[in-house]
């Protein structure tokens, strides 16, 4: 996802670019009024711009590609950055956004600081906004709490419409994992279900590749995802690290 405008990656099945457990049919709990907001953004050329916020693993990611992936099913052009692999180089990956309909630009904490960045985000906010293009801007701070050292940026950020993401409760966490699991055909029981909750991380990170592995041991073993089968796929999982 590090080049996500290069010719080759607009070549990509779409599911490749977007992964298709992030999609907006698929977000548990979203805010009243979230998923159609984020829906219209990608659909029609509003040009809006949002503001996704909350801490680590509530969804952000899951919710800026989901809309660029809404987008480009209806023939849009979209794409994502995160801003991280950008960081002290921002003008030039913003550059090569230009022409897209849709733009999702994740991890604003990344360059918060950094002044060079900061103006060439505020550049490139002011052309978009002339184009009619629509952003998705997410960080785990509001605009106000970001460590910001260009007024003019916080200014134009907290014009955004504004969207708190909270993490999920318990209830949550198990309809994301049980829908995840069942798009790829495993069925957990209720033990084995409860027993897997309490080893995933509350923000569920690496949650799609940890049910790929689990789907992988079944179909080798033969074997229902038992609690016995998951402390054993686990466990072995556990020793080869540490060796």
């Amino acid at each position: 996802m590090s080049e996500p405008v290069s010719g080759a990656a607009r070549q990509l099945p779409l599911a490749l670019r977007y992964p298709p457990d992030q999609r907006l049919d698929t977000f548990i709990a979203a805010p009243a009024g979230a998923l159609a907001q984020l829906r219209a953004m990608a659909e029609s050329p509003a040009g809006d711009w949002l503001y996704l916020w909350g801490p680590a693993g509530v969804g952000k990611t899951h919710l800026a590609l989901a809309a660029c992936a809404a987008a480009e099913a209806v023939g849009r052009r979209a794409a994502y950055l995160p801003l991280q692999v950008a960081a002290g180089r921002l003008h030039a990956a913003l550059d090569a956004l230009e022409g897209s309909d849709v733009i999702a630009l994740d991890g604003l904490d990344a360059i918060a600081g950094n002044r060079d960045d900061e103006v060439a985000l505020f550049d490139f906010h002011n052309r978009a906004r002339s184009a009619g293009t629509a952003l998705i801007y997410a960080a785990r701070l509001a605009p106000d709490a970001l460590q910001l050292s260009l007024p003019d940026l916080r200014s134009r950020l907290s014009q955004c419409a504004r969207l708190a993401l909270a993490p999920l409760d318990d209830d949550g966490r198990r309809a994301v994992l049980r829908e995840r699991a069942q798009r790829r055909g495993l069925v957990f029981d209720e033990a084995a279900l409860a027993w897997l909750l309490k080893r995933v991380g509350r923000d569920l990170a690496g949650l799609a590749g940890l049910l790929d592995r689990l789907d992988r041991a079944s179909l080798a073993a033969q074997r229902r995802l038992t609690v016995p089968f998951l402390r054993g796929v686990l466990g072995a999982d556990r020793s080869q690290e540490a060796g």
